[in-house]
């Protein structure tokens, strides 16, 4: 998330409700990723003035959830049917980024509150609540994601003097350690699907790194692993995975898919600003895309990384 809520929501154009994927840049053709299903186009799920982030799919109550932020006013909210969304859970204290645990509870990264959250998924609300990790010092943990080991990752950038932003692992036997410290604003983060490699956008220098994962759940050297040919300054924001290790990553005009390797398989175009991306539905094979004022679903060829 940006560190302005309304800065953002000024972003917003007026768009329709089903958007084709094409002609959103016309002075820079990228190519739509061949991920995506044929003639797949942007379909709108819900609309309200808000700023919507983390998207996370329940598998077994088969709904999506998202994030709301009106200022400071931050809820998760319940895609209950095309156009209509229900509060699932009010005064989250800044819930932001989400992730589907190995356990299948919900992660969330809360921004105000300076924690790191689990919900299990219940019908009228959180069926549990537990504290992963916390720190009142902490500037304000934005994304989450989780390795097959149970090693939890998580970002807390310093968006006003990007000084004192770190990146956060929670290992399996309850320790918290600061593992990256030389990125101005990390922000998005996602894991390989093996677990060995940490990929991490970085809002201020307006690309992503990507890190080994090693043993103790540390990492090493990072490297710059995608950094698109385009004017678009959109700042990273978050990121999914496909189950052939394909990296979906919001900022900078739109959506990127890139390769493993970091070469760019095309752009996603989104009329909005998109925060952030995540894969499910009954197949996997559904891409939900949280915006400035809008939430729109994409079909894909292939399933998330969590539906190999």
């Amino acid at each position: 998330m940006l560190k302005s809520v309304t800065s953002i929501l000024l972003l917003c154009l007026l768009v329709c409700d089903t958007l084709p994927l094409s002609g959103a840049e016309p002075k820079e053709a990228h190519p739509v990723p061949r991920t995506v299903a044929p003639g797949a186009e942007l379909e709108e799920e819900y609309a309200a003035k808000a700023f919507f982030e983390g998207p996370v799919w329940d598998p077994v109550g088969k709904k999506w959830y998202f994030t709301s932020f009106v200022d400071k006013d931050t809820k998760i909210l319940r895609l209950d049917g095309e156009g209509q969304a229900s509060i699932w859970l009010d005064k989250t204290k800044g819930i932001n980024g989400t992730y589907l645990s190995n356990e299948g509870n919900m992660l969330g990264a809360q921004a105000y509150g300076q924690h790191v959250m689990s919900y299990g998924f219940g019908e009228s609300g959180p069926s549990e609540t537990t504290v992963i990790a916390a720190n009142p010092k902490w500037n304000q943990p934005n994304d989450v994601c989780q390795t097959p080991n149970g090693n939890i990752y998580f970002t807390d950038p310093d968006f006003k003097n990007r000084k004192t932003s770190a990146v956060y692992v929670r290992t399996t036997d309850g320790a918290v350690k600061k593992i990256i410290t030389e990125m101005p604003v990390p922000n998005g983060i996602i894991a390989s699907n093996d677990g060995k490699t940490l990929y991490v956008g970085d809002s201020h220098e307006k690309l992503w790194r990507s890190y080994p994962i090693l043993e103790d759940g540390t990492v090493g050297e990072g490297k710059v692993f995608f950094k698109p040919e385009t004017a678009r300054q959109d700042s990273p924001d978050g990121m999914s995975i496909d189950a052939e290790g394909n990296l979906y990553l919001s900022g900078r005009g739109g959506v990127w898919v890139a390769s493993p390797e970091g070469k760019s398989l095309g752009l996603i175009p989104v009329p909005v600003f998109c925060s952030n991306v995540s894969f499910g539905g009954v197949d996997g094979k559904t891409l939900l895309l949280t915006c400035s004022n809008k939430v729109y679903s994409l079909k894909m060829k292939v399933p998330g990384g969590q539906y190999r």
